[in-house]
């Protein structure tokens, strides 16, 4: 569906996200990785390595539906709750099944699985991700109950920016996006959780839980931005089985980063939002680190703070206030999906 030119500039992503579907987006061909609640974590967690995910779908077979997700957080969480030092073993990263962590973990609070249907639409599912404040969204078929794909901020701004560029409508920017980040107030800049190169690595997982950040600027002592941690970091220890000793620093633990790194993506306060949108984009970060002219950290600039910006702000959406209904239509799409459900 075209944009139509009778509609207000300033609200266009916002109209673009409600005439397009979940279904939209999922890719022709994607992995998905499911796991039995009767699977062991460290079996688990080793196998998003191995099969390069950072989530997966959990199922319960005496329910017979998914209850929930497995991400590298609770990998965090069972570190941080369980660790002691490097002489004494995690007994409950070894031995838990993941049945019995969501059991300690979530005791009294069990909440229903978020997710979405295929047929809602991407503004539902970006309010969703915020309202909720989760970093994944399974699209899950409400006929057949199957599990389809995972929905990300990253993922939903790249498909926004994609079909930007290919001009398919030639959707017309909106004014605001050529205001800088001090103008229109994207992004945190009070309270920012930073680490420093020196910091134990079990107090930057600390960290990771008590301020449910994901991923923390590691800041020398004169205030300036040399290198970032986020969590996708910490599924290393998982895969080279360095768990077991989080005493060492964090300038330490990234010395084993798996993949290339090009160094922290940064941006300042005058730059802007279309500017930013491009630049997280292209790098492909979940984040852009905000600083001043000697490089000290000032904010943080997330993909949430970027769809809030372009989706929900022009929408005059708050997300204790939103509700919505759509119909499920029934379609077939020519998708390879690679499901692996790892059992005991």
């Amino acid at each position: 569906m075209c944009l139509t030119t009778c509609w207000v500039l300033g609200d266009i992503y916002m109209r673009f996200m409600k005439c397009h579907k979940c279904y939209d987006i999922i890719p022709t061909s994607s992995k998905l990785v499911v796991f039995d609640t009767t699977l062991q974590v460290k079996k688990a967690f080793f196998a998003l390595v191995a099969n390069g995910v950072r989530a997966a779908p959990l199922w319960e077979s005496k329910k017979q539906s998914f209850v929930g997700m497995l991400t590298i957080t609770d990998f965090i969480n069972i570190l941080t709750r369980y660790y002691k030092s490097p002489m004494v073993q995690i007994y409950e990263l070894e031995e838990h099944k993941i049945e019995t962590w969501r059991e300690l973990y979530l005791q009294e609070t069990f909440k229903p699985l978020v997710h979405i249907s295929p047929d809602a639409s991407i503004f539902d599912a970006v309010y969703s991700l915020i309202k909720n404040k989760i970093h994944r969204l399974p699209v899950i078929d409400p006929v057949s109950g199957n599990a389809l794909y995972i929905l990300t901020h990253k993922r939903i701004l790249k498909f926004l920016n994609v079909y930007d560029n290919l001009n398919v409508c030639e959707m017309p920017m909106p004014a605001f996006m050529k205001q800088t980040l001090e103008e229109l107030g994207v992004g945190t800049y009070n309270n920012i959780a930073y680490i420093h190169p020196d910091t134990p690595l079990i107090t930057a997982l600390s960290v990771f839980t008590h301020r449910r950040v994901s991923a923390l600027p590691v800041v020398d002592h004169h205030g300036k931005v040399v290198d970032i941690y986020s969590k996708f970091d910490v599924i290393n220890l998982a895969a080279e089985k360095t768990y077991n000793n989080l005493d060492v620093t964090v300038t330490q633990a990234l010395r084993h980063r798996s993949q290339y790194f090009e160094g922290v993506m940064k941006c300042n306060r005058l730059e802007t939002l279309e500017t930013i949108v491009d630049r997280i984009v292209k790098a492909e970060v979940h984040r852009l680190v905000v600083v001043d002219e000697e490089s000290r950290i000032i904010g943080i600039v997330s993909l949430s703070d970027i769809l809030q910006a372009l989706v929900l702000t022009p929408a005059g959406t708050h997300t204790h206030t939103h509700t919505h209904t759509h119909t499920h239509t029934i379609r077939h799409k020519e998708t390879s999906h690679l499901s692996v459900c790892l059992q005991v």
